[in-house]
């Protein structure tokens, strides 16, 4: 007998399945915050729910409390003040390993049934998380709700379906019969059981602390794990709520709901004490190279998947339509202020120019006109704040000012401050593009997280696609880009970031973005290039977080 939320959801299920192995656009949770789809008053309910919390106790009723933290700062300039549960980290620890052995026996379909209803449930709070998300990262409204809320979930849910394509891999019992010739068989019954690898810690990012989040939690839950989640100290209201709807849930299922617990750490010492744990058996982190590169090198006990730092480029050889690619790029560099791992950060142009449909460009007009494109999409002050959003931390802020001061280049549009008609507190500011040669490596061959971008002058197109791979190779990357009318160049670019190992997009020029993902057909991230070593989501993203443990006996 199948559990009843299995059933509750099994055509979810099914199509998400079908979406992940057709690679089409498919998506249970509309990213359109409708009133039609989601209630007349989901939008001011959810602004009131997360109001509501300001100035308060974030109750958990977690084992191991030992004290309240409230460190956020909101980039919009948002009171927030919310106190969150600091608990015991052996606490945790116990309480998840306790509930583990319930979680194992429901079995897989119990496992799976219980993640698409939490994620069911996450899709109907959609609108508290987006403000809680908004509030947090700097996120303009808009894509709070999709990437915080729908695309999130697209994510979670791609993880649940590729870890029931595997765990559906292995049946539940098996007869082995042996022949022994003239003498009876031998006979085993044998039973194979689904046994997740242990604790697993989710470490989540101050900039897409769902989007980045969710996959690594779901992946975990269905495969039979208790998950941990410590979210980054700016953003950790989305990660709250989510474990709160996900304790509820398990509640609710009469299953234990210390499974899944928030750990607000305030020191990094605590938080590597707790990442290199022996009960803890996976992590998935996302932020920087430093302390992401420290948990590959340190956390030896688990098995780390990790998104880390890139430089994202992409080169321009020529292109039919000059105005189109403009615009495109204008939004890639402009959306969420750059604060994305997808970001395009280095724009590869010959020194020659480029040819167009409105002529030869040199390098120096292509950089002008692409300064021109981000100032004139910026220009409309509405659309210019609800596209960048806020800056999401102070350190981003110092980096533009760094990066304007001309030590990097010739600056080609300088950074702005847009005044927020609704938050006069938020730290709005505009792109700063910056021209060098390819010879000034130190300027553009690290990341520099933000709205910064750089237009590096090659000596031709050959020794562009060359250092578009040695970057990513060298120094990693999520996404890659080509403008191009020649089919002899667009080949030397796929074969290029095949052996590099990273995504690319060619001749972008309409309503799809280079630092866009779709989850149930984009892998975000490939695992082949120092930027990331797992995708979300593939089979590898699931597989190595269970183990089969099998019983075997004698029969007649």
């Amino acid at each position: 007998m199948t559990h009843p939320l299995f059933d509750k959801h099994r055509a979810t299920l099914e199509a998400a399945i079908a979406a992940i192995r057709t690679r089409g656009y498919w998506t249970p949770y509309p990213e359109m915050p409708s009133p039609k789809t989601y209630g007349e008053t989901a939008m001011a309910d959810g602004k009131a729910a997360v109001e509501a919390l300001v100035g308060q106790d974030f109750v958990l009723d977690q084992p191991g409390l030992c004290a309240w933290a409230a460190p956020e700062k909101s980039p919009y300039g948002v009171k927030l003040d919310v106190r969150y549960p600091v608990c015991d980290v052996d606490a945790l620890i116990a309480a998840a390993q306790a509930a583990m052995s319930g979680w194992r026996k429901i079995g897989a379909e119990g496992r799976v049934g219980v993640c698409l209803e939490i994620l069911d449930r996450l899709n109907k709070r959609s609108f508290e998380i987006a403000h809680a998300v908004m509030y947090t990262t700097g996120q303009g409204w808009m894509m709070a709700f999709q990437a915080g809320g729908p695309h999130a979930q697209d994510r979670g849910l791609e993880a649940v379906a590729y870890a029931w394509d595997e765990m559906l891999r292995i049946p539940a019992t098996a007869l082995w019969e042996k022949p022994q010739g003239k003498n009876p068989p031998l006979k085993l019954q044998k039973h194979y059981e689904i046994v997740g690898r242990g604790v697993a810690l989710v470490i989540g990012c101050g900039t897409f602390p769902t989007w980045n989040t969710y996959p690594g939690l779901f992946a975990a839950l269905a495969t039979g794990n208790p998950v941990i989640v410590k979210p980054h100290s700016n953003a950790i209201l989305p990660a709250a709520l989510t474990v709160r709807i996900i304790r509820e849930v398990l509640t609710e299922a009469g299953l234990d709901p210390n499974l899944v617990t928030l750990a607000v750490v305030e020191k990094r010492a605590a938080t590597q004490a707790l990442a290199t744990h022996p009960a803890v058996k996976s992590i998935d982190f996302t932020g920087g190279n430093t302390f992401g590169r420290w948990l590959l090198d340190n956390a030896r006990q688990a098995q780390v998947y990790a998104e880390l730092a890139g430089v994202n480029n992409v080169v321009i050889e020529s292109t039919d339509n000059y105005k189109g690619m403009l615009r495109n790029l204008a939004f890639t560099l402009s959306l969420y202020s750059g604060q994305m791992c997808t970001t395009t950060q280095a724009i590869l142009v010959p020194a020659g120019g480029i040819d167009t449909d409105q002529g030869h460009k040199s390098y120096d007009e292509v950089a002008a006109d692409l300064g021109a494109a981000i100032g004139k999409f910026l220009s409309d002050a509405a659309v210019a704040t609800a596209v960048l959003g806020a800056i999401q931390s102070e350190a981003t802020l110092a980096r533009i000012d760094e990066c304007q001061s001309g030590q990097y280049g010739k600056v080609v549009l300088a950074s702005s401050r847009i005044e927020h008609p609704e938050f006069p507190a938020a730290q709005v500011r505009t792109p700063v593009l910056l021209a060098c040669d390819a010879a000034d490596e130190t300027y553009y061959m690290e990341e520099r997280f933000g709205p910064i971008a750089f237009v590096v002058k090659v000596a031709d197109a050959a020794a562009a696609v060359a250092l578009s791979e040695r970057m990513v190779r060298e120094h990693g990357a999520l996404t890659v880009g080509v403008y191009s009318i020649r089919p002899e160049i667009l080949d030397a670019m796929t074969e290029a970031t095949l052996n590099a190992g990273v995504a690319l997009s060619i001749n972008l020029t309409g309503g799809v973005f280079v630092n866009q993902s779709a989850a149930f057909s984009d892998y975000h991230g490939v695992g082949m290039n120092p930027a990331a070593n797992a995708a979300y989501a593939d089979a590898a993203f699931v597989a190595n977080r269970f183990r089969v443990v099998q019983r075997r006996y004698h029969v007649e």
